[in-house]
């Protein structure tokens, strides 16, 4: 089969600069400007990485861990809603207190090197009561989302009120505020958005980008703000038997067409958008975004479920398609706060067309509702390690598409690929996986790539196979150290300094031979493990290689530098840090072992330990182990515990094993941090209540009475000794809708699709819960409601029961600068 081809032309014209009235600080050292292609800062390309996490819907005492495991996982900017019924429910009220303050969050961003994006409304919707606005307002003589003076008017006091609280902490002052989101999704008044941004400005708010939703044909105020789009893999808000969304089918397309008329649409009316391209004015502005699905919720009628290779699929072909900013919604889940007044979840007892639940907002994110890794945050976390690293030059890389591309949304048969390029080199972007519908394999398949400077690049130099499920990025010509790596069938994940040479850890595709092109102009000499090597005219071909932690390529240049080339594979390399631990810049590899019944996961903390630092590990595994490069000075020491190290290919390995005294480790839980629970039956169930319906039709979630007459209700009493830190209760369950109670208090919520149901016990009233258990009530469902839930039989639906449950307990390490280790509980 001839290779696959693609044709990267020079820019018509440089990109616009200048032209938009966006404008950092004086004097700042780093600052902030937007071409018409991408962001600069410093005067060097950026490309920012932002991920939602709204600071309501968690508590403030684990807000700084959850924001060091966020730039763990690559996020370089937090963003958030500032939701304004959560802080002023009561009118005249407004509370930054506790969970609320908003100027300690954004501090914590501060302190830990994260910038800080509030989204500050009015309207926020985010599944919340009347999209954030309160009631006090609602009930008022005012027409909401207008440029009413009555509106206006407590709007003014709520910006002023954000404005106080973010004072300081604008770019003038050293702060980490980068943008300031207005309004959100409101499409077809741009005058009123305009003055939004002219009120929060007067108010005293500052940043160098003020940006707005841009999805379903927005009008916005010709340069005043930063269109930002977004993309999702599943929906809650689509009807429930209309099948898998084709907006949604679109993201798992190469394309240049930014907008997503499907987001929203439950809420406006449908915007047809079928363009190939961005708009005349899409083109004055770079491809940014703030809403690629982390995860989805799910509504009472539309329950989907949302799977890692649905996440990392989606962002990894954005990156293709242009984007030059990866914005994330949500990466962090939580939970609503409890109302003063009412419950405060979307539903329909609040006119809008979803009922959701009334306390979790979990979003199936890569960090979920209490804080649990989850593996879409390692596949995302190996693409924001690319990033990271060559964000730089990936951002000002123009996307070009092949000439043969897919013939419309159900094409499954050609492959989908892309490249990101500039005269003469790029990276070439490849996706075989989209949700409900398997791609097939794609045998016999290489690329050529045609530069306007330099030689066309064909390769692999034997065509593979790229295997179904398969998305990956290689790179084509990229510069390491003075060393030109003219391909690798491999994606690059960072680079490394190491033994006085710059390692490039490059990440295998499973069921694709790693093949790796080296321009022998470049270099002196190539030193493989185990792989063959040989020169094809200016090219040294690196071939046979077994990726793993041993699987390094050293090479001398020809400037006399030394450059590694280590590829891993797949798995491990879903297991790879990269931060600033013992004094210097390292890789870290961390996974749960083989006891683990969740995710682990590492944060490095530079503020720990009166400023000297330390690194620590979240590990549901009695014992841990975490694999080192380049190795510290010497072998951490366990204080309690035992360490044991050992060579781990070109890594350290360091074995830590406590000492067998936290009760959490060790008896049932075999030393693995799951212990088996039980639940006994109080009240079995009774009927399924009759469906009811709401807004447009909607199955409307069951009213609240039915957990106390009908529903099947369990207890749960916690064991003795068992620490309510770090510990969650895991229910395997079967039924429709399911909460929880500590006495009347109800403390969570699920609608089942699927998937176990977590509750935080630390989130639990302690007294309470020690004296009185967990009551859980479980409601089954009518046959002929009309809900969809991804891998719910009806049977399952209709069963209202619980089965096994579990204690899931978590251990964090914590790994001190000098060495030293101490259990932190």
């Amino acid at each position: 089969m001839p290779p696959l081809r693609l044709k990267v032309s020079t820019p018509a014209a440089p990109p616009l600069t200048g032209h938009l009235p966006f404008a950092d600080a004086p004097g700042v050292p780093d600052p902030i400007e937007v071409t018409s292609r991408f962001l600069t800062r410093g005067g060097r390309p950026w490309f920012p990485v932002s991920g939602e996490f709204h600071y309501t819907r968690y508590p403030a005492a684990e807000w700084e861990e959850e924001l060091l495991k966020m730039k763990a996982g690559g996020v370089t900017a937090v963003a958030s809603y500032v939701i304004w019924i959560h802080h002023e429910e009561v009118e005249g009220r407004i509370r930054f207190d506790g969970d609320r303050d908003l100027r300690r969050f954004a501090g914590l961003c501060a302190r830990h090197g994260l910038d800080f994006v509030p989204r500050i409304g009015p309207w926020s919707h985010a599944e919340v009561r009347n999209g954030g606005l309160p009631d006090w307002l609602l009930a008022g003589a005012c027409t909401p989302r207008t440029d009413d003076p009555a509106y206006l008017a407590p709007v003014r006091t709520w910006y002023e009120a954000v404005a106080a609280q973010l004072s300081g902490l604008d770019r003038a002052h050293g702060g980490p505020v980068v943008a300031i989101q207005i309004e959100n999704e409101l499409y077809d008044r741009p005058g009123h958005l305009l003055t939004l941004k002219r009120m929060a400005q007067a108010a005293g708010l500052s940043a160098p980008l003020w940006t707005s939703t841009a999805w379903g044909g927005v009008r916005l105020p010709p340069d005043e703000l930063l269109p930002l789009y977004g993309g999702y893999p599943e929906t809650f808000w689509t009807e429930a038997d209309g099948g898998w969304p084709d907006t949604c089918r679109t993201h798992f397309f190469f394309t240049h067409q930014r907008d997503d008329e499907g987001i929203g649409a439950d809420l406006r009316p449908t915007t047809t958008v079928r363009g190939t391209g961005p708009t005349a004015t899409e083109s004055r502005f770079p491809w940014a975004t703030c809403e690629l699905g982390g995860g989805m919720a799910v509504s009472y009628h539309r329950r989907p479920r949302v799977d890692a290779a649905d996440v990392g699929a989606l962002g990894l072909t954005k990156i293709g398609c242009g984007s030059v900013w990866q914005g994330y919604y949500m990466f962090h889940g939580g939970t609503n706060p409890a109302g003063e007044l009412t419950t405060l979840q979307e539903s329909h007892a609040t006119g809008y067309p979803n009922d959701l639940p009334v306390r979790t907002y979990d979003f199936q994110a890569p960090l979920g509702e209490y804080g649990q890794y989850r593996p879409s945050y390692d596949e995302l976390r190996l693409q924001h390690l690319l990033l990271g690293d060559f964000g730089g030059l990936i951002a000002p890389m123009e996307s070009f598409l092949p000439a043969r591309q897919p013939t419309g949304r159900d094409d499954r048969d050609t492959l989908r690929w892309a490249v990101r390029a500039s005269e003469d080199s790029g990276f070439l972007f490849v996706n075989n996986h989209q949700p409900h519908e398997e791609l097939p394999d794609h045998p016999d398949t290489s690329f050529t790539v045609e530069f306007p400077a330099g030689p066309a690049l064909t390769l692999p130099s034997t065509p593979v196979t790229v295997p179904t499920g398969a998305y990956f990025c290689w790179p084509l010509r990229l510069d390491v150290a003075g060393l030109r790596l003219d391909w690798a069938t491999a994606q690059p994940v960072c680079t490394v300094d190491a033994d006085g040479r710059t390692v490039l850890v490059l990440a295998a595709t499973d069921g694709i031979p790693v093949e790796l092109a080296l321009d022998a102009r470049t270099l002196r000499s190539v030193r493989t493990p185990s792989g063959q090597s040989a020169t094809l005219d200016d090219r040294v071909l690196v071939t046979g290689l077994r990726p793993g932690t041993d699987a390094l390529v050293e090479v001398d240049t020809a400037d006399g530098e030394r450059v590694g080339l280590l590829v891993l594979d797949a798995r491990t390399a879903r297991t790879a840090y990269k931060g600033i631990a013992w004094g210097a810049e390292r890789l870290v590899l961390c996974a749960a072992g083989a006891d683990a019944c969740t995710g682990a996961g590492v944060v490095f903390d530079e503020y720990a330990r009166d400023g000297q630092g330390e690194v620590r590990v979240h590990s549901p595994a009695g014992d841990v182990s975490l694999a080192v490069l380049p190795a510290p000075g010497r072998p951490p020491v366990v204080t309690g515990g035992s360490v044991r190290e050992s060579e781990d290919g070109v890594f350290t390995r360091y074995h830590l094993t406590g000492d067998g005294r936290d009760p959490r480790f060790g008896g049932e839980s075999g030393g693995g941090g799951l212990r088996v629970g039980r639940a006994e039956l109080v009240r079995a169930a009774g009927p399924a209540p009759e469906p009811v319906t709401g807004v447009q039709g909607r199955a409307s979630a069951p009213a609240d009475e039915h957990y106390d007459t009908t529903a099947a209700e369990y207890a749960i009493s916690v064991p003795d000794g068992l620490p309510l830190t770090g510990t969650l209760l895991r229910v395997h369950w079967s039924g429709d809708v399911a909460r929880a109670y500590v006495g009347d208090r109800l403390v969570a919520d699920q609608f089942h699709a699927g998937r176990a149901w977590d509750i935080a016990l630390d989130r639990l009233p302690a007294f309470a819960l020690r004296g009185e258990g967990l009551r859980l009530r479980v409601l089954p469902r009518a046959t002929e409601a009309r809900v969809y839930a991804a891998d719910v039989s009806a049977a399952e639906a209709a069963a209202a029961t619980v089965g096994r449950v579990e204690w899931v307990m978590t251990r964090t390490w914590a790994i001190g600068e000098a060495g030293e280790v101490r259990e932190a509980g």
